[in-house]
């Protein structure tokens, strides 16, 4: 069974965000995310972190904030200069905290000169921090209309054209189950791509143990897989958070989900 880590922008929004360390290393998960944390103090961050013991496992770019603004620029031919910018502070927040993954959201763009934009920022990226692990995913377009990278084809097509060791894929098992209708074959087809893994029920991007995509069987395609890196709680709980949290307390204990 792969490492758990909590979404912090997510979960456990009863309480501050400093707080919820505490809470998701109590409620059995090794590592967190935090989709952008660029409104709370970057050393009260990486000193809750570590009092819980957890592991930074992820943030995305660009900044500002989870309530606003746009979702990325890399693919907004014309912005290049903006993604630059935001990517370097991106990446000082990053290496303060020790985050192991920064994802670099696309934006909404279309078109051939968006393609040529998306993989000169991205080989950029990579070029300019070796040392670091990025991420693209792909988003629904029912949840994100518009935005550039809205399917796995061109990801992986994406990914191989920058060629660069330190970028990989995202892999979502809610958005992939809404692009393709299997996210258990789309894993199987593209999981040599992958370095992160965030999950969540379709429909509803509630907790993983209901729905249409059975979660059991994707963690068992993980182990069988020799995957080993992390598994992010990106959902929306029904109810709070800690109600919400047999899947895990099953997985950890048998390495199954609930029937």
């Amino acid at each position: 069974m792969p490492r758990f880590a909590a979404n912090l922008t997510m979960l456990f929004t009863e309480l501050p965000l400093t707080e919820r360390f505490a809470a998701a290393a109590e409620a059995g998960f090794a590592g967190v995310e935090i989709l952008f944390p660029y409104d709370t103090a970057t050393p009260e961050l990486k000193r809750a972190c570590k009092a819980a013991g957890l592991d930074f496992v992820l943030i995305n770019a660009p900044p500002p904030n989870w309530a606003g603004g746009a979702r990325g620029f890399a693919a907004i031919p014309g912005l290049q200069e903006r993604f630059q910018r935001d990517f370097e502070r991106s990446l000082r927040v990053a290496q303060v905290l020790g985050a192991r993954h920064i994802h670099l959201m696309a934006g909404k763009a279309q078109g051939d000169e968006a393609m040529e934009t998306y993989v000169a920022n991205l080989a950029w990226a990579a070029k300019r921090a070796p040392h670091a692990s990025l991420t693209i995913e792909p988003l629904n377009a029912t949840d994100r209309p518009g935005y550039f990278l809205d399917g796995f084809d061109m990801a992986v097509e994406v990914i191989d054209r920058v060629g660069a060791p330190n970028l990989g894929l995202q892999f979502d098992t809610y958005h992939a189950q809404s692009i393709t209708g299997d996210a258990l074959a789309t894993w199987a087809r593209v999981k040599s791509h992958v370095r992160h893994v965030q999950v969540a029920a379709h429909p509803g991007r509630s907790e993983p143990d209901g729905g249409d995509l059975d979660h059991s069987e994707f963690f068992a395609a993980l182990d069988e897989d020799g995957y080993r890196g992390w598994v992010g709680a990106e959902y929306i709980p029904l109810r709070t958070t800690h109600v919400g949290l047999a899947w895990l307390q099953h997985a950890l204990r048998k390495g199954t989900l609930p029937a």
